[in-house]
């Protein structure tokens, strides 16, 4: 599985988190078995009675066990720990192997799941509006989440512009991306990111508002400039994208010319911190 195309969502029933990440790409969602089999087992080892049972369903030449993929999830210390995680329509066949009072309400539950993505299809608005609670569920304002709302809506709209001018394929999105983001921050976006301690995080969610504003400001230098010129192909769009992000350049440089200091900075709104667990090995 390829956690970057995923997206984290914590769901809770009766009060218990169920680490739930969306994968955009296959339009389904992927379970924590291990939380799932908590709340149906109430067992005080969860993680061992679901390797019993894992177990169990291989000799018996259960399918289940072969459609069971692994995410790191973060855990309960902070950590993101390799987790067994599986879609719906798997897990309500785990249910069944579960003799439980809680197996009911859980298909409920994921039944109701499972119905959210099809909801979205023919409400679009659906979508957004989680996307607003899960940003206030993290604590941002609603001043914060229009913009970020607004900001997603912006990028939606240069990338059809890339779109139109050839640009297809995902990594010649990232190429351009990264030029805006070279020309006015230095760093690529994979460097931005670990600049600011993030791994699978987006870098615009821990953005400060003055770096969110410069990467607005180049995205859309770069637009208005691609409509203007309409570029053609992967190296006339690269030049492009430099030269919005030249605009966002010229912005900081100002800026940090009469602040007297850097607007890159390494924070970042992450309530944890990764530990670099060689380190630790190594000591």
């Amino acid at each position: 599985m390829n956690q970057d195309k995923m997206h984290l969502i914590n769901k809770i029933f009766n009060n218990e988190t169920i680490r739930t990440v969306w994968d955009k790409e296959q339009e389904k969602y992927f379970i924590s078995i291990i939380d799932l089999v908590g709340v149906l087992s109430e067992s005080d080892r969860p993680r061992k009675y679901w390797s019993d049972l894992k177990n169990k369903l291989k000799q018996e030449g259960n399918e289940v066990s072969e459609k069971i993929g692994q995410l790191k999830l973060k855990s309960q210390d902070g950590k993101y720990r390799l987790t067994d995680v599986c879609d719906i329509e798997e897990m309500f066949r785990i249910i069944e192997s579960i003799p439980s009072k809680n197996a009911e309400p859980i298909k409920q539950w994921l039944a109701k799941l499972g119905s959210e993505r099809i909801d979205e299809i023919f409400d679009p608005s659906i979508s957004v509006q989680r996307s607003i609670d899960l940003y206030r569920a993290k604590g941002f304002d609603e001043k914060w989440i229009t913009e970020r709302i607004k900001g997603i809506q912006n990028r939606k709209e240069l990338t059809d512009i890339w779109k139109d001018g050839g640009i297809t394929a995902s990594k010649e999105y990232a190429i351009l991306t990264n030029e805006i983001y070279k020309e006015w921050s230095g760093m690529k976006a994979s460097e931005y990111k670990d600049f600011k301690g993030l791994r699978n995080e987006s870098l615009r969610d821990n953005m400060t508002r003055i770096e969110e504003l410069l990467s607005d400001l180049g995205e859309e230098a770069t637009k208005e400039l691609a409509k203007e010129h309409k570029p053609q192909g992967l190296e006339q769009n690269r030049k492009i994208a430099k030269m919005g992000g030249h605009a966002a350049k010229s912005a900081r440089d100002d800026l940090e010319r009469n602040l007297g200091k850097s607007v890159i900075t390494s924070n970042n709104n992450l309530d944890y911190k990764y530990i670099d667990e060689n380190i630790i090995e190594n000591k």
